[in-house]
């Protein structure tokens, strides 16, 4: 790679990545020799990247974190993705402010002064063609999530006072393990120190949250992930139904896209949608739109029951 400047820019991207490298990685991805590589690399630390070398086998290259961010290198699409998610995040949360779609509004509209020159126009360009509709969510702050992330991070005990549905106010004291974010809601799930057990508290319900700086060793968690247990959590007191629709996957995601639902596309003009339901009647209107055959694979009785009365309904009518 004879352009030393597009070299520089390959080689840094790549370890922008978060991950180590060994010598012979880089040299093969950048087209170089291991001295050219070493050139490389000081130059890097010499505009500011920390980055760490272990020599000898098993050796490798990885940025490390700084105490000033350098200018940040991406390429056309990466750039894009940024700002796209940027948006998307700026659209979701309070209208009160300083939540963290404030924060994300701001960083949208600061991007482009940490981007390498060619990409800045991109940047503009995307920024003045774009809108996104508001939608409206609970608050919650940057401050928030990164002290719980803190604390998950470092295995460390937080306490806070929790207002639940009922707005009744306990205090709690818990191991947090993960933070998880589902349909425009942010989640805690943590192990509850008073009650010895796994809890879920959803974030915009935390106040005074503070760290104890008391660690401790992390539990096995009951569940593949913190979004399946989540998700079990959500979905225990509803019922759960198996459909085949026939209609593109794509249809059905547009029409059920509020729904807490798992899609698989079973042909290219059929899909298989399992979801988990309060009442039976909150799927009716949406099979309704989407004006395509389906079968009901699997349902509670009481569901089925509903469903035939219903029918008998409309046809009478």
């Amino acid at each position: 790679m004879a352009d030393v400047t597009a070299r520089m820019l390959a080689l840094l991207s790549a370890l922008q990545t978060g991950r180590a490298f060994s010598s012979a990685e880089l040299t093969r991805r950048l087209d170089v020799s291991a001295r050219t590589l070493r050139r490389d690399v000081d130059r890097l630390r010499g505009y500011g990247y920390p980055v760490e070398t272990q020599p000898g086998p098993g050796g490798y290259y990885r940025l490390t974190a700084g105490r000033t961010m350098p200018p940040l290198v991406l390429d056309d699409d990466e750039a894009v993705a940024t700002l796209l998610a940027l948006a998307s995040l700026a659209s979701v949360g309070a209208a009160s402010g300083d939540g963290i779609d404030d924060a994300a509004l701001r960083a949208y509209g600061k991007l482009d002064q940490f981007l390498p020159a060619h990409l800045r126009g991109r940047a503009v360009s995307l920024r003045s063609s774009l809108e996104t509709s508001r939608q409206p969510a609970p608050r919650v702050t940057a401050d928030q999530l990164g002290l719980l992330a803190d604390a998950i991070a470092q295995s460390e005990t937080i306490s806070f006072a929790y207002e639940n549905a009922r707005g009744e106010r306990t205090n709690r004291r818990v191991e947090p393990y993960r933070q998880v974010q589902h349909l425009l809601r942010w989640y805690l799930l943590g192990w509850d120190l008073d009650r010895d057990d796994w809890r879920i508290f959803r974030v915009d319900r935390i106040r005074d949250e503070r760290r104890t700086y008391t660690t401790y060793s992390p539990r096995p968690l009951p569940a593949e992930s913190a979004t399946a247990y989540l998700r079990q959590g959500l979905n225990k007191s509803k019922q759960t139904m198996v459909l085949m629709i026939e209609v593109p996957i794509g249809t059905v995601l547009d029409t059920l896209k509020y729904l807490d639902a798992e899609f698989e596309s079973v042909t290219p003009t059929s899909t298989r949608v399992t979801i988990a339901l309060d009442t039976w009647q909150w799927l009716l209107q949406s099979l309704a739109f989407m004006d395509a055959d389906f079968k009901l694979l699997q349902a509670p009785p009481s569901f089925r029951a509903a469903y035939r009365t219903f029918a008998t309904r409309l046809h009478n009518a």
